[in-house]
């Protein structure tokens, strides 16, 4: 029927929104349910003309993100908390997703690549979750002496780069395999990713040193350079794709350089720029989250949901497992080593930017879109069960071992 538009979308999503925060829930779980409502698997009321402009909304919300992080990365902070931080943002992603990789293929009937673009999309934390957390900790100094939150939201920022980095390659190796079936896997491309990471953070970084001096040359107000800000990363991102397969290069770590050498170089600068691509986040989660939940098929949903809980739980069971493993010789009390391990169940924004990309990719390859819907539906049942519960325990845990550094702030 196509009644609802963008405005009455977004008037729901709020509604919903502040509902489940209320209720003591992520309110990314509500938008969830009003795209499912409205959706293919609901009503059915969602205008097709929205539909059409969701790839592309998704693709700016994953922009809003990548240049969020890349802001509030600070390289200081990573000096700070060491080596620890770069353990954090690799071994438990990889871990996690070479597990799904393996136990995915058997539960849920899927091919090694299919499997592995699951694990990938289930391998990140989401900074939605995580990042407001930790910010509130930083605030009330509460584990500060250690750098405990400051540790687990720089690896869990590069936890996500590196998920959606493995992400965004395997969908080429898919749409690669579908133009020629005999094709193995491009395993020089696998030989190349170190390479595309250069090349991404010296273009982003060469982006960046151009934009600052446009911006102290003309002095252009913060919303023209917010706006130039976010052209200049989805063209980075368009020139990724513009490219695949000539040369190595990664748009996703572009943005993200972009990001880090404006905090670098000029914070007076980049802290309003930060401010103003918050408030742009608050129509982007709305937008993206519901356009998530439109998407879902119900049908493929519940066929896969015990075999999806599966695969989920052993993820999380052996991501865990190599938190504490990164975590040994590290100082930190027992209590300390389980709330970085909480810290890191979360999933929600990451699942939401990328979770539907190989559906589409799919789609448009002509593929049969069975594993690409399988990849969706436990992506979004990633997001009902592990946010809510991974933001509950997160907090939880942190109120009993993360006591105020300063006496007098635990005194009050």
């Amino acid at each position: 029927m196509g009644w609802f538009g963008l405005a009455e979308l977004l008037i729901l999503a709020l509604l919903t929104d502040g509902l489940f925060r209320r209720l003591g829930l992520p309110g990314l779980i509500g938008m969830l349910l009003v795209g499912i409502a409205l959706g293919q698997s609901g009503l059915g009321l969602l205008d097709p003309k929205l539909l059409a402009l969701s790839g592309e909304l998704r693709q700016m919300a994953l922009v809003v993100i990548l240049l969020r992080v890349g802001l509030g990365l600070n390289l200081r902070t990573l000096q700070q908390v060491g080596r620890r931080v770069l353990l954090l943002a690799w071994i438990p992603a990889a871990v996690e997703g070479f597990t799904i990789t393996l136990v995915a293929q058997p539960l849920l009937g899927l091919g090694s690549l299919e499997a592995a673009l699951l694990g990938s999309v289930i391998a990140a934390v989401s900074p939605a979750v995580v990042v407001p957390l930790m910010l509130r900790l930083i605030e009330e100094k509460r584990g500060t002496a250690k750098a405990i939150p400051q540790l687990v939201m720089a690896a869990a920022s590069l936890d996500d780069i590196a998920v959606i980095v493995v992400n965004g390659m395997l969908l080429g190796l898919l749409v690669q395999q579908a133009s020629s079936p005999g094709l193995q896997l491009p395993w020089s491309q696998l030989a190349g990713l170190p390479l595309g990471l250069l090349l991404g953070a010296a273009a982003g970084a060469g982006l960046g040193l151009m934009l600052l001096r446009w911006i102290e040359r003309f002095g252009p107000q913060v919303n023209r350079q917010v706006l130039v800000i976010l052209a200049l990363a989805l063209l980075l991102l368009r020139l990724q794709d513009s490219i695949q397969g000539l040369v190595p290069f990664t748009g996703l770590v572009a943005a993200l350089a972009l990001g880090v050498l404006l905090l670098e170089l000029r914070p007076q600068l980049a802290q309003p720029i930060a401010t103003k691509l918050a408030s742009i986040w608050v129509f982007a989660e709305l937008v993206l989250f519901t356009l998530v939940g439109v998407q879902v098929d119900l049908n493929v949903a519940w066929h896969s949901g015990l075999a999806g809980l599966a695969v989920l739980a052993i993820g999380l069971v052996t991501r865990c497992a190599a938190v504490l493993a990164c975590l040994a010789g590290s100082g930190f009390s027992a209590g300390e080593r389980l709330f970085v391990t909480v810290a890191y169940i979360p999933k929600a924004t990451v699942q939401a930017a990328i979770g539907a990309m190989p559906l589409l990719a799919m789609q448009a390859a002509g593929l049969p879109s069975g594993p690409g819907e399988i990849i969706l539906a436990v992506a979004v049942l990633s997001i009902l069960t592990t946010a809510p519960l991974g933001a509950w325990l997160s907090s939880l845990v942190a109120d009993r071992v993360l006591r105020p550094d300063d006496p007098q702030l635990e005194a009050r």
